[in-house]
This record gives C-alpha cells, structure tokens and sequence, in this order.
C-alpha cells in the first residue's frame, strides 16, 4: 500500500471502525465540501471537528479580527493572534492545514449578505451555522431550500443552546418555526448576555456530527426536530417540527417565496 495512504487509513481507522460509518463514509466525506459561515465559537469547533474527520474540503467566512474576548471558546486561535489581531479565517485556515494538511481551506474575509450567498455557496454540500445573527440565518435558510443545500442552523447564548438540521425536500426550514427575525431588542447575544464555552462545544460538535451523517451519505439520519438545552440547569427539550407546523403552510419550504434572498 501507498504509505500516505496507509498513513491516511490510520488516522481515520477509529471512525471507520464504526459500523454505521465505515470506510465507505469515509471516503464519501473525504470527497464533501462544506461552508462554514462565522468563525467564532460555533464556527471553529464544528471546522476543528470536520477537519480532523477528514471532510475533503472546508470554506470559512467571517469578516472578523481575533481579539482576547474570544479566548475562551474559540478553539482555533490564541494569545498570539489575538495581539496581532489577525482575520479570524486566515488565523482558522492556518490552524487547520496544520491540523489536517489533506483538508483544502478556503478562507474568505467578507460577511455573508444577500447579494454574495450564491456565490459564497457555490459547490458546497452541506452549509453550518455559525453567524450569531438571526436576519443572516433566515438569508441561509432560503439559499438552503432554493438552492437545495442542507443546512445546520445552532445558536447559543449563556448556557443555552438550540439546534436544527435543514434537509430540502425532507425536513421542514427554520422559517416554518421563526416567522422573521426577532427584533433586535429582544434577541439577546454573546456579547449582551454572555456565553460558556462547554455550552458552545456542545452545539457546535452537534452541529460537526448533522453535518457528517450528510457528507458522508447518511441525510436519512437526520431527524430535523428543533433541539433546546441548557447546560447549566440540565434541561433538554427536542421539539418535532414536522408534526408542530403540520397546519401552519411554510412562504419558504412550502410556497416557494425566498424574501431574506432577495425576492
């Protein structure tokens, strides 16, 4: 055998041990592309995740510098870059060749918006969330059902966190849930209500696990229910979608209408 093969085999054998995984999926990963949109806490972990899972490509896109604040749940970066106050993508995408040098990383200084979604999505499989940013997520939502891309939308605020997976054609979108955007005023941040960095890891390897059942040919195993936690308090509540908005018809998934896209 090839010895970088042979290598490669080694560094994935403990996943590919698992039965419902197997070397099939992982050769279906290693050949996956995924979107990884924000790269603060959310963003680095679930990127940490896919890259040492060995997913054959990976795109970052914030806009953001690293600063000290981030520290202490944004495992990609360090002391060093924060004082340089480097891009937080090219900080990550550094991070992770170093990691897994197989891995192909883009990194892309801009925010996502409504006129460079198609693009910045462009041959991608699966997209993750990781903005912080409500009006951003209901963009991603319709470029996920209008451009059939599953998509991992996860937020996390103090020790509370919320994840649902969004499979087009098989789940119902964030928008048969949230109508719109809360406004601004009560939707509370990181930065205004604080946040524990177990309770980032949580979601966000949540977030990694959604996106490997997808890359590596399992969409069937994703349930699309709303998942709600709390770390500090130990309360989970899983909500099934599906059944919930059964009645209430969808203007995105159902009739069609992309109006955060553009129209």
């Amino acid at each position: 055998m090839d010895p970088s093969r042979r290598q490669s085999a080694a560094r994935y054998v403990r996943q590919m041990t698992y039965g419902r995984f197997g070397i099939d999926g992982q050769r279906r990963l290693a050949g996956g592309r995924a979107l990884i949109v924000g790269v603060g806490g959310l963003g680095c972990t679930a990127a940490d995740l896919l890259a040492r899972a060995g997913v054959g490509a990976i795109r970052l896109v914030d806009d953001d510098t690293v600063s000290v604040e981030n520290l202490h749940r944004q495992v990609l970066f360090d002391e060093q870059d924060a004082a340089a106050a480097l891009a937080k993508v090219d900080a990550a995408a550094g991070r992770l060749k170093r990691i897994n040098a197989d891995v192909r990383v883009e990194a892309v200084r801009d925010r996502l918006t409504p006129a460079n979604a198609a693009e910045l999505a462009e041959g991608v499989d699966v997209i993750l969330d990781g903005t912080d940013s409500f009006p951003t997520r209901f963009v991603l939502n319709d470029l996920s059902i209008q451009r059939r891309i599953p998509w991992v939308f996860a937020g996390v605020v103090g020790a509370e966190a919320q994840i649902m997976t969004v499979v087009p054609g098989r789940t119902r979108c964030l928008r048969c849930v949230f109508d719109s955007p809360p406004p601004p005023c009560v939707d509370p941040t990181c930065r205004t209500a604080g946040v524990l960095g177990p309770a980032v890891a949580a979601v966000a390897a949540m977030q990694a696990m959604e996106a490997i059942k997808i890359l590596s040919g399992h969409p069937e195993r994703v349930r699309g229910d709303l998942v709600k936690f709390d770390l500090w308090t130990g309360e989970l509540q899983r909500i099934d979608v599906s059944a919930a908005c059964a009645d209430v018809p969808c203007p995105c998934c159902q009739g069609g209408r992309f109006d955060f896209l553009g129209g």
